[in-house]
């Protein structure tokens, strides 16, 4: 396992941006609790704010999410949509989804998402093919990502944005050990020669690579 961020970098982070609010403090701690053996799974709140972020400099009116757990990047996408924008959302898990629709009806962002339960590929082939995605984000089973990325690139407006999170495996891309660090190396190395992209893996927490469909 490779230490990209050390705990006193990792605190520092968490200190120099946008401060939770309550609902994702309460979220966070709920998931401890309910989940202990599974909260890994959230996502970190420097990188939800990298979410909002991403989502508010794309302009994005219409975005996807492949995996929910309990909502938190859920709530930090919707964050960055407009007040008419619309997130759908992804996941095959009813016990932790059932938290997440609380938690977004207490963030006021339930009106702008819709979950969708089933197998993901599934939901996204289900999609019209036209381009009309702005934003997506995915955060699922690992050895999922390739189709997930060959539904979702086509139907990605130009200019839209693809974040893939844990594209680092913990370093493990590096010397794959088991399948789904081997399907994540083999993915990061595919992005990087698909001319319909342009792309930037970053060491944030565990990776996360954006991809951005060019016009």
């Amino acid at each position: 396992m490779a230490e990209i961020i050390s705990d006193a970098v990792s605190d520092y982070l968490l200190a120099h941006c946008t401060p939770q609010d309550d609902v994702l403090r309460e979220l966070a701690a709920e998931t401890r609790r309910l989940f202990p053996e599974a909260a890994g799974m959230q996502i970190s709140h420097d990188e939800g704010e990298l979410l909002t972020m991403l989502v508010r400099l794309t302009g994005a009116r219409f975005a996807v999410e492949v995996g929910v757990f309990t909502g938190y990047s859920g709530i930090c996408i919707a964050r960055g949509l407009p007040k008419d924008g619309r997130l759908l959302c992804c996941d095959v898990s009813e016990e932790y989804t059932a938290v997440a629709r609380r938690f977004w009806q207490r963030a006021a962002v339930d009106d702008r998402i819709e979950l969708r339960l089933g197998p993901a590929t599934g939901t996204l082939r289900a999609l019209p093919p036209e381009p009309e995605v702005d934003f997506a984000f995915v955060d699922a089973d690992k050895t999922g990502y390739p189709q997930y990325y060959d539904e979702l690139i086509p139907r990605l407006r130009p200019g839209g944005l693809l974040v893939l999170d844990n594209t680092l495996r913990d370093g493990r891309v590096l010397r794959p050990t088991d399948e789904s660090d081997v399907v994540v190396a083999e993915l990061n190395n595919r992005i990087v020669t698909d001319e319909r992209v342009e792309s930037v893996l970053l060491p944030v927490r565990d990776g996360v690579t954006l991809v951005r469909k060019l016009g």
